[in-house]
């Protein structure tokens, strides 16, 4: 379980990060086609970018892994991508044995490339360098627009959560599994682990690729400044369109999902939801669960039937960004 444990002066510093940061969203993009959760979502998209990736991209394989607990030095908290890959060059002197020795045990292959990286061998950190350009250029780049609008949304869905809830109900929209035992936020999911801010706040960062439970990492601030919780942006990546949203709901929660949600004023079953909108349970069944995580819908069951509908939050929001 993740306990983060607030101060009355750390509930006064929680702010959302300015924009999405391209090594970062890279590095949780790699994670995310390496996990198998959310398969109706990423599916399709992990398939796709299997393809794509460039086999010189393997190394990274050994840096990120799917649970997202990975080394921060190879997603620096940059606003450029040349900007980042100087920083994770800057960043080998740095490294630690502690930290190879903990990363190859958790590598997939052998870890003399890792071992050759951390002894600041030329030609590993050119491969390193070589690798993380050419995945940015398949996996980022060319959906740069697309992932500031799922972070913009997500960011504007919140700031509007928080103003009108406050910020318990803001931080435990960030997961299904995250609730508060008093001034503790948690999320009920393993590896344990437990961190106290000491009245430094907290800095949100919503990322369309992360699937996971959310992120705790020191901030782009430094050691001294505020920690930094990556968690799932409330519209993936695959649920963007490559066009300008048609409105403000569709550009928070995917053309798809604001269709499940306005659908919902009335009850539906899960079957009925798959029908009227021609696509598949599965897919019903994940759109229905990231709305219910988000307080905007509520779903019960009657015999054998799942009935889902909109609470007073999805409806004002239905008001206001239709």
């Amino acid at each position: 379980m993740l306990r983060v444990h607030f101060t009355t002066e750390d509930l006064l510093n929680v702010t959302f990060a300015s924009e999405p940061l391209p090594m970062v969203e890279l590095a949780m993009a790699l994670v995310a086609w390496q996990r198998r959760d959310e398969q109706a979502v990423f599916g399709r998209w992990r398939s796709r970018v299997g393809q794509e990736l460039p086999g010189r991209i393997r190394p990274l394989l050994d840096l990120l892994r799917p649970d997202g607990d990975n080394p921060q030095f190879v997603e620096p908290y940059s606003r450029t991508v040349e900007e980042g890959l100087a920083a994770v060059r800057e960043a080998g002197p740095l490294l630690s044995v502690d930290q190879l020795d903990r990363i190859i045990a958790r590598a997939p292959g052998p870890g003399s490339w890792l071992r050759a990286l951390w002894g600041q061998d030329r030609e590993a950190w050119e491969q390193l360098g070589g690798a993380l350009r050419s995945a940015y250029e398949v996996v980022i780049a060319p959906h740069w627009p697309r992932i500031r609008q799922s972070f913009q949304a997500d960011v504007a869905w919140r700031t509007r959560l928080l103003a009108a809830h406050g910020i318990k109900a803001c931080l435990a929209s960030t997961h299904p599994r995250a609730d508060w035992a008093g001034s503790v936020f948690q999320v009920g999911l393993p590896p344990d682990y437990a961190a106290t801010l000491g009245g430094r706040g907290l800095l949100l960062m919503p990322s369309p690729f992360w699937t996971g439970r959310p992120l705790l990492a020191e901030g782009p601030e430094g050691p001294d400044g505020r920690r930094l919780l990556m968690y799932p942006a409330l519209t993936p990546l695959p649920l963007i369109g490559p066009g300008p949203a048609e409105g403000a709901l569709d550009a928070l929660l995917g053309r798809t999902r604001a269709a499940v949600l306005q659908l919902l004023i009335q009850q539906r079953t899960t079957s009925e939801l798959a029908r009227d909108l021609d696509i598949s349970l599965p897919s019903v069944s994940e759109h229905t669960r990231t709305l219910r995580a988000a307080g905007l819908i509520t779903t019960r069951r009657d015999g054998k039937a799942v009935l889902h509908s909109a609470t007073g939050l999805g409806v004002d929001l239905l008001h206001s960004g239709g």
